[in-house]
């Protein structure tokens, strides 16, 4: 009976398993809250435009005989781009000048008169009427002379005219004419565009939040010259423009059908890399945040437009804070409200976690490095 007892109760210990070991608390990455200063930049998109666009119009009527430049090439101020046939003016200004040398002949017949007059009415030998009249046709023919020398200056004009030339040193477009072609009639007929490239401006809109954001920082400074420079210029294949540009004009008053402000943004260009037309954003700086708080992204969590950041208190229990964020830096974000300096945030493994638990800490790898992957602990 006493083996028979011992058996059952070793057979019965042998058969009870042990108890299971607590689940592991789950392993998580964190990373201190970063301090320094955050410069606050304005993007804004834009378009590019000649800091001079100027239109070649026909200022006379004309047949064109000759287009004398390369169409897209650069041209010099005073380069002579077109020439309207001069036939038909030079006919003009001959005819003008002929009416001006009968102009002055009867001028001088005037003259004559008058002064042969003048000694005769003082010993009666001629009436005052006859004075009086010779003295009325010299003023009308000296009238008629300074018509003609006027529609001879015109005549002049409109010859020199004839030769079309670069009003500024620039870059050419294509010619809306070709030789042969009536020019002139009835309207200055548009011929081509001359576009000075460098600089070049870079024309954005302005939102009326932005602006007044900016202006409130320093209201005294309304329609004085802008100061802000070294504004980078982000092209369309996302490279950066090699010059830094600075603030130029900005308009008068806010577009009602956009609600922006206009401002121009002048960059050099000396490389000729920009024409106008092309897309881009300009990168300004407004202000320094001085002493931000900053942290990984990736620890910031969005939902519903609310933004919430799990912290690791007292014996490594997280607490989950609705956050206040501000802008991004790299791989960074502001937070202007909810967290302390010293704090610490889980930025791997958020999906493991609830608020209130317990975790197991490992600090995050630093920027640049590769990223670690969080465990919840548990063994396979």
């Amino acid at each position: 009976m006493v083996v028979a007892a011992a058996t059952t109760a070793a057979l019965t210990i042998a058969c009870e398993k042990p108890a299971p070991a607590p689940p592991q608390a789950p392993e998580v990455y964190v990373a201190g809250v970063v301090h320094k200063d955050v410069p606050e930049y304005l993007v804004l998109v834009g378009q590019t435009q000649g800091f001079q666009d100027v239109d070649i119009r026909a200022r006379v009527e004309g047949f064109l005989e000759t287009v004398n430049f390369r169409e897209g090439s650069f041209v010099h101020k005073g380069d002579l781009l077109y020439q309207i046939d001069r036939k038909p003016l030079e006919a003009v200004l001959a005819a003008a000048n002929a009416e001006l040398g009968t102009a002055e002949a009867r001028l001088e017949k005037t003259n004559n008169d008058v002064a042969r007059y003048t000694p005769l009415v003082a010993k009666q030998a001629v009436s005052r009427e006859e004075l009086d009249n010779a003295r009325a046709a010299q003023n009308a023919a000296r009238s008629q002379v300074e018509a003609a020398r006027a529609a001879v200056d015109e005549a002049t004009l409109n010859l020199g005219y004839t030769r079309v030339t670069s009003p500024i040193d620039g870059l050419i477009g294509t010619t809306q004419v070709k030789a042969g072609n009536l020019v002139g009639r009835g309207d200055a007929t548009l011929l081509a565009t001359v576009s000075q490239i460098d600089p070049m401006i870079f024309r954005v809109g302005v939102t009326e939040a932005d602006y007044l954001r900016v202006i409130k920082r320093e209201p005294g400074r309304t329609g004085q010259a802008p100061r802000a420079a070294g504004i980078e210029l982000t092209l369309a294949d996302g490279t950066v423009h090699p010059r830094t540009g600075r603030l130029g004009p900005v308009e008068r008053a806010v577009n009602a059908s956009t609600g922006t402000l206009g401002v121009q943004i002048v960059f050099p260009n000396p490389e000729n890399v920009l024409r106008p037309g092309q897309y881009g954003r300009a990168k300004i700086l407004v202000d320094t945040k001085s002493g931000a708080l900053l942290i990984p992204q990736r620890a910031v969590q969005e939902m519903q437009n609310l933004y919430s950041v799990a912290v690791v208190g007292a014996e490594n229990k997280v607490v989950f804070r609705n956050v206040k964020v501000g802008p991004r830096v790299d791989d960074l974000w502001v937070i202007e409200e909810g967290l302390q300096p010293d704090d610490r945030v889980v930025a791997e493994g958020l999906q493991a976690i609830r608020d209130g638990a317990t975790v197991r800490t490992k600090p995050m790898a630093p920027p640049n490095a590769p990223q670690p992957v969080a465990t919840t602990g548990e063994k396979k």
